[in-house]
């Protein structure tokens, strides 16, 4: 099971006079991660690079904004990755301070902005909404209609020579109501894809 943070954070790194300032911080969709990113260039006009991962809903992107290929970006998506995280943003501004660090020592900075913070991060399950779909006879559909709404699973119906009921929750919570209603129907239902 993936996770996210609860809260952003973030944290602040100096490796001979460059600055790293590191923040993660849940999002919801790649489009809200890159609005935050536009965000922070306008916050850090004189920031020499901003640098990104972001994972959304299992989807990466990134960018090392002028590092060198594979110096940022890469291994901040690793410690992302790493702790199990998904729908997160983790950007890291750079200060440079004059004094150059080689590729090897920009990798270590760049997940140490990351990572350091994410030791005292606290985090969410990402529980994901499962679907299920289902046939009953009509004599059924006010029951079925009582129980989703007192278990507050989302439901939808459509008719045909039967009633469809479309089913949304967590899928623990989906199991657990099918077992409940197929008893009280005793069985009078059947699944469908």
């Amino acid at each position: 099971m993936s996770k996210t943070l609860a809260s952003p954070i973030e944290y602040l790194l100096e490796i001979k006079k460059s600055r790293f300032i590191g923040r993660i911080e849940p999002i919801q969709s790649s489009e809200e991660g890159l609005k935050k990113v536009e965000a922070l260039r306008l916050k850090h006009p004189e920031a020499t690079h901003v640098c990104y991962s972001l994972l959304a809903n299992g989807q990466v992107k990134q960018s090392d904004d002028g590092e060198p290929s594979g110096t940022a970006a890469s291994p901040m998506l690793n410690v992302l990755q790493h702790k199990g995280l998904d729908n997160v943003l983790a950007t890291v501004v750079r200060y440079f301070g004059g004094v150059k660090l080689g590729a090897g020592g920009l990798v270590r900075a760049y997940s140490q902005a990351i990572s350091e913070p994410l030791l005292d991060a606290e985090y969410v399950d990402l529980t994901l909404p499962a679907q299920l779909k289902l046939a009953i006879a009509f004599e059924h559909e006010s029951l079925i209609r009582r129980l989703a709404e007192q278990q507050k699973i989302k439901l939808s119906i459509s008719y045909t020579d039967e009633v469809i009921v479309e089913l949304e929750a967590e899928e623990a919570a989906l199991t657990s109501f099918l077992e409940g209603f197929s008893e009280q129907v005793r069985g009078q239902l059947r699944l469908l894809e």
